[in-house]
């Protein structure tokens, strides 16, 4: 059973950093993809980064030069590193992986960003 666990998320000030990590209970080799997607209060859920099997990687407009996504097979976990952080990152993040055409989807951890 494939399970997807992040952690890493919680209050930062504006300006500053946090690393997320998301942890594969199965070898990463197995997904053709992996990535992050956020979802703030009232708005729909939005991709944020997305890395392919072949280290393809993909931002969304609103975190390039700021977020870098990353994955480590060795460890099975993906990361996201924020920097520059900003009140309109503040969302809940789940790590998602898609394999053979299915999607799995962690549950989610809370990124606060105070002004």
């Amino acid at each position: 059973q494939v399970q997807l666990v992040e952690s890493g998320g919680g209050l930062v000030q504006a300006g500053g950093s946090l690393r997320l990590s998301c942890a594969a209970s199965v070898s990463t080799f197995m997904f053709d993809a992996m990535g992050w997607y956020r979802q703030a209060p009232g708005k729909q859920r939005e991709l944020v980064a997305r890395i392919t099997s072949g280290s393809t990687i993909s931002y969304a407009d609103s975190v390039k030069d700021r977020f870098t996504i990353s994955r480590d097979n060795t460890k099975n976990t993906v990361y996201l590193q924020g920097n520059s952080l900003k009140p309109e990152d503040t969302a809940v993040y789940y790590c998602t992986a898609r394999a053979a055409y299915r999607d799995y989807w962690g549950q989610g951890t809370q990124v606060t960003v105070s002004s």
